[in-house]
């Protein structure tokens, strides 16, 4: 039985998936690093795969931008698929000045500002953190892949374009690493539904100093953070 925006049968996706928000990454990362690779989703055009990385099974998930589309996804691997862990690959914005641009950041915990959250939680604040075992798992292995990473507090936004004056100040003050659109909702869910769940990010800019690295130089720092996932599912 499918869900109703994965077409994938019972038992084409792993227990452990990666999730990026962009579908083509999706495509690029099943191509590039795993063998036997089977298509088992294109409904949406949201790409999802299921291969085999050093003899492990494992299945990467398109989950689109933002946290209400991440959610769809999320929440249907979960209680339709039976999928046990999910780490979230893809990229913030840095919120501390000595952050440099494809910079792993293993977040910890996420704060933000999803509506879902609220709702869940009746206006109060519930700390959405990672699995730590998954979290702990993912350090030891970057130290011996030998890429730095940066462990701490992320924040998650549903509005990518904002013109709200020093809106980050709060923010970094408190220690948030970066911004993203997906991790708050991911640790949420899992914590709700019974699953494991990670993010790591890559920094493709800093917000504070306004640096921003090329398409080319994001590839290429993406696949350390995919490394790590890789070596942890």
């Amino acid at each position: 039985m499918s869900s109703l925006h994965l077409e994938a049968k019972p038992g084409e996706i792993a227990e452990t998936v990666l999730l990026p928000g962009d579908p083509l990454r999706a495509k690029h990362v099943a191509e590039t690093m795993l063998e036997n690779v089977v298509c088992y989703n294109k409904v949406r055009g949201m790409f999802g795969f299921t291969g085999y990385y050093n003899g492990k099974r494992v299945s990467v998930q398109g989950s689109g931008m933002g946290m209400g589309s991440a959610s769809i996804y999320i929440h249907e691997l979960i209680t339709t698929y039976q999928v046990k862990n999910i780490i979230r690959v893809g990229t913030c914005g840095a919120l501390q000045k000595d952050l440099d641009l494809g910079q792993v950041i293993v977040a910890m915990s996420a704060s933000g500002d999803s509506d879902a959250n609220m709702l869940y939680f009746k206006g109060m604040h519930y700390a959405a953190t990672a699995d730590f075992d998954l979290l702990y798992k993912a350090v030891e292995v970057a130290k011996k892949l030998n890429i730095p990473t940066a462990q701490g507090p992320v924040f998650s936004t549903n509005t990518f374009y904002d013109d709200m004056p020093n809106r980050w100040d709060i923010w970094e003050k408190h220690g948030i690493l970066g911004v993203d659109m997906e991790t708050q909702i991911l640790f949420t869910l899992a914590k709700r539904l019974g699953a494991k769940a990670l993010s790591l990010l890559t920094v493709s800019d800093n917000i504070l100093t306004g640096t921003s690295s090329s398409q080319k130089e994001r590839e290429q720092k993406f696949n350390d953070m995919m490394k790590i996932a890789f070596e942890i599912a």
